[in-house]
């Protein structure tokens, strides 16, 4: 793309978020033999606030990585894998939750035509730069002017149990086995190559017996076609706060936690981390509580929710997932993308939870998401110390 045309994107984009100003992009196309910073900078300062835009460091970095952008495709490839980076561990550029900046304009702006252009498995390579690109096309306001970047489903795939892959090469050995026994079906066969046929099905069979037993009741759960896309926001996720904890009257492996979501009175929580955590680190702990389960008695004690939790594969290892320093108690999780309204209560025969949790999974810096995702609060992701953990 040209410099001019680079330019022109960019003051139509930034005029159009700021359209309640009534800014004509226009006005400015006379100037386009200024640099992309000197540009935004007028139309910053066509607005009540210009003042202190402009002495916005953070933001004026990025109006500065905007304009600095390259036009080489190899180049370019290079910056966009250092944004997608910056962007792992939040929803949109300046880190406000999910408040699109003037920031997020100017660099979508900006980098617009190098995502398009770029192949499939490049794309592939930037997982949260697309969820971002979504995210602001969605949701930015910016005009019709953009050409639509059709994504491909770019997602963290969740970690891979030991079961699952021996069941996968149950399957292959089957499969393998069923073309042999085709192919062989149309020749004639010698006494000989009878009974080695025999002897070769009976210990196929029997291996993949051994292996069946072994991975079968460790295979994860199967979802319907229909279920594979249903969303994470029918979830009301919040930030809770444990007042208290303690050990559960009757059952060694529970804890019970008091757990502050800015109600008018605290709810009583039953999780089973007794062997995981002791009743104090749990005791003032910033936590993810779904807040719209039905409420159920776990060995005669009331539950009204469910901490969130991330584990490694052959659970050993569980940790309360970590809200950050800052996030505001009671406030509910938010996904990019994901805006629809949270079920008064779940219902637990259509078992929405198990189906939106096959899902939920920490990625490689251990941040909390959904198909990938993050779980954002105004402070930020949430996390855990777990990489590639499964998350419920």
């Amino acid at each position: 793309m040209a410099a001019a045309d680079r330019k022109q994107n960019i003051v139509s984009a930034l005029c159009k978020h700021l359209s309640t100003l009534s800014l004509d992009p226009n006005s400015y196309s006379t100037n386009l033999d200024k640099d992309i910073k000197s540009l935004c900078i007028d139309i910053f300062n066509s607005s009540p606030s210009g003042p202190s835009i402009t002495k916005d460091n953070e933001l004026m970095k990025w109006v500065e990585f905007a304009s600095n952008f390259p036009v080489d495709s190899g180049t370019s490839l290079k910056a966009l894998s250092e944004l997608n980076e910056d962007l792992s561990k939040k929803s949109v550029i300046l880190g406000n939750g999910l408040k699109i900046s003037e920031a997020d304009i100017v660099v979508f702006a900006a980098v617009h035509s190098s995502v398009i252009s770029l192949s499939n498995s490049d794309r592939n390579k930037l997982p949260y730069l697309l969820r971002w690109m979504d995210y602001i096309q969605t949701k930015g306001d910016v005009g019709d002017s953009f050409q639509k970047i059709l994504l491909e489903k770019v997602q963290f795939e969740p970690p891979v149990s030991n079961a699952y892959i021996a069941a996968k090469c149950v399957k292959k050995v089957e499969v393998e086995s069923n073309a042999k026994k085709t192919d062989t079906e149309t020749k004639p066969a010698s006494s000989s190559d009878v009974d080695s046929k025999k002897k070769n099905n009976t210990g196929v069979k029997k291996a993949a017996a051994d292996n069946q037993t072994s991975a079968e009741k460790k295979l994860p759960e199967k979802v319907d076609d229909k279920d594979k896309d249903i969303s994470v926001s029918l979830l009301k996720l919040q930030i809770g706060h444990i007042k208290k904890a303690w050990k559960h009257p009757s059952a060694e492996s529970l804890l019970v936690e008091e757990i502050d979501v800015g109600e008018a009175k605290c709810r009583q929580v039953v999780s089973g981390l007794a062997k995981f955590c002791s009743p104090e680190q749990l005791t003032n702990r910033l936590v993810v509580l779904v807040t719209n389960m039905k409420p159920s008695k776990l060995r005669d004690v009331i539950s009204e929710g469910m901490v969130l939790c991330a584990s490694n594969e052959d659970h050993t290892v569980v940790e309360p997932l970590v809200a950050p320093e800052g996030a505001k108690v009671g406030e509910c999780i938010s996904f990019a993308g994901h805006d629809g309204k949270p079920e008064d209560v779940l219902n637990p025969k259509k078992k929405q939870f198990e189906k939106i949790a096959v899902n939920l999974f920490t990625d490689d810096k251990g941040v909390a998401t959904f198909k990938g995702i993050p779980f954002m609060t105004s402070a930020g992701p949430c996390t855990s110390s777990i990489p590639r953990a499964t998350v419920k």
